[in-house]
């Protein structure tokens, strides 16, 4: 690969930049008048669009024949059966059912059943796996894609028929107007685009016969660094871990927690909250570590290394792997993963149905990442879907509390980063991780990678105030270096806050009020804080009332 991993250029941030604490004094009181958000010379890359009714179909049901590594290679829906997963342990994972996709006599059937006390006698659909596969066959398992790799015209995962992932597995919820669960999914009408903050991601995987075939998404310990391990969990994986140890680690909350994904195959357990993706004209970059520069280079990294990581065999994506992490680790890695291939019987990967571009030179750039591309129409086609994908309404239930709060959000620094306005576009700066995250202080892991790319650096729990810093995990091997800009991370969309239970990229805190509050600690991630619970509050009700309507 000449130049680096992904050789573009920096961009030049305006001079009128100036990121302020969110709070103003000790007290609470307010800092000097600001405007409406900060100020810019960069025109985010608009996406190209194709067909948005196309990419709809795309978003929900493609998989670019990923289904040939879950269920050959993973094994999940063998795992399915195994462990007789009916469909109300599939709504405790986290999944959600798209009643619309049922026909009348199974609608009718279940609206019985979930009017009972859910008991095996009086639910017996909902307590049986075989609904689960009758469901999943019927492409209402949102997320879980059957194909017909039998060919003969039906969808039928109990007759040959191999089940996949899409984006709607991570990006969609329902309205839950047929049923709801409790801590988990829900049944009803589907909601594209709206992250699903109880998806069990991590018990997902598990349920699989062989989940160490996801094995470079998950966290490990390797060689080239001496045995150490970076994530959640105090010990890594190796080749040698058995299907045991890998379950124990998607299954414990504390290593992989609801809602997450780890979305970097550099064998780091740094699992991601979940991200919306509706409105997508307003965002950018994309990835919470602002890596990506297209919509479109962002979903054909899902699909070409995220969902179907045994690609990283193949020449573009050792390539990939020993750019971004070294050539030792990266090496051990893809070797370690083919060792655990084979022993575990996986054969005929990797599986997924792309391309390589046209000029070789291409190979290695962010369009072709792994020196590979699933198909170009109809990414653009999802990009129209997400492009246009309304964003959910904000809760303005306390309109006085509202109008208080958004005067704050403009006086107290806040609009040194993010916008009043939520139809604008999200500022496309990286914020730097000094300011982000002021108990950074990392350790060199490795000094020298190819430019663009900076150093390999990992804050270790050495800061009192964050015991076990897990902030930076995201950003210690894949960060916005790879476009030539810093270590930091890209700003979300403020939209739909008032579902989101969790906050900040690694799920580390609990609440937005929790957000603001200074008894985090000065050194502890976004150190923005309002001192007077009565204000904490109000800007409070300002967040969760955020939508596109002007």
């Amino acid at each position: 690969m000449k130049n680096g991993l992904w050789p573009y250029p920096v961009l030049i941030l305006g001079s009128s930049l100036l990121l302020t604490g969110c709070g103003g004094d000790a007290e609470g009181n307010d800092a000097p008048t600001g405007t409406d958000g900060p100020s810019t010379n960069v025109t985010p890359t608009q996406p190209e669009l194709g067909d948005a009714i196309a990419g709809q179909d795309v978003f929900r049901f493609a998989t670019f024949g990923n289904e040939f590594f879950w269920t050959d290679a993973v094994g999940l829906p063998e795992g399915i059966i195994a462990a007789d997963v009916t469909p109300l342990d599939a709504l405790r994972l986290g999944l959600h059912v798209d009643f619309d996709a049922l026909d009348a006599t199974t609608q009718q059937a279940l609206r019985a059943e979930l009017a009972t006390d859910l008991s095996p006698a009086s639910a017996p659909l909902l307590n049986d796996v075989d609904t689960t596969l009758q469901l999943i066959s019927a492409n209402a398992v949102i997320g879980l894609a059957p194909q017909d790799t039998n060919g003969d015209g039906a969808l039928d995962v109990t007759n040959g028929d191999k089940t996949g992932a899409t984006c709607a597995l991570c990006h969609t919820i329902t309205d839950k107007s047929v049923f709801n669960m409790p801590g988990g999914g829900s049944i009803g009408s589907r909601q594209d685009g709206r992250a699903p903050h109880t998806l069990d991601f991590g018990g997902l995987v598990a349920l699989g016969t062989n989940s160490m075939a996801y094995f470079p998404v998950l966290q490990l310990a390797l060689d080239a660094a001496d045995g150490a391990t970076l994530g959640r969990s105090p010990e890594g994986l190796t080749e040698d871990s058995t299907e045991a140890e890998a379950d124990a680690y998607l299954t414990n909350k504390d290593f992989y927690p609801r809602g997450m994904f780890d979305d970097t195959v550099d064998g780091n357990g740094d699992p991601m909250h979940n991200m919306p993706l509706f409105r997508q004209d307003l965002a950018f970059p994309f990835g919470s570590e602002g890596a990506l520069s297209t919509l479109d280079n962002f979903s054909n990294l899902v699909y070409t290394a995220l969902l179907e990581p045994t690609n990283v065999t193949s020449e573009g994506g050792r390539a990939f792997v020993t750019t971004l992490g070294g050539s030792a680790a990266g090496n051990e890695i893809v070797d370690d993963y083919l060792e655990v291939l084979e022993r575990t019987g996986v054969t005929g990967f990797p599986y997924i149905e792309a391309t390589p571009p046209a000029d070789p030179a291409a190979a290695g750039t962010e369009p072709f990442p792994l020196g590979v591309r699933v198909d170009d129409t109809m990414l653009k086609n999802m990009n129209a879907y997400l492009v246009g994908l309304a964003a959910p309404p904000g809760a303005d239930d306390n309109v006085e509390a509202v109008d208080r709060g958004r005067q704050l959000f403009r006086t107290v620094g806040c609009t040194g980063c993010h916008n009043v306005d939520q139809s604008k576009f999200v500022p496309p700066f990286i914020v730097d991780m000094e300011t982000i995250f002021p108990g950074d202080d990392p350790d060199v892991l490795l000094a020298r990678r190819t430019p663009p790319l900076n150093p390999i650096l990992n804050t270790p729990g050495n800061i009192v105030e964050n015991p076990v810093n897990i902030f930076d995990d995201k950003m210690a091997v894949v960060n916005a270096s790879i476009r030539g800009l810093e270590r930091g991370t890209g700003l979300p969309l403020l939209l739909d806050l008032a579902r989101k239970p969790v906050f900040l990229h690694d799920n580390s805190v609990t609440s937005l009020g929790e957000l603001l509050d200074p008894t985090r600690g000065t050194t502890a991630p976004h150190p923005f804080f309002l001192s007077n619970p009565a204000r904490r509050g109000d800007m409070v009700e300002f967040l969760k009332s955020l939508d596109t309507d002007v």
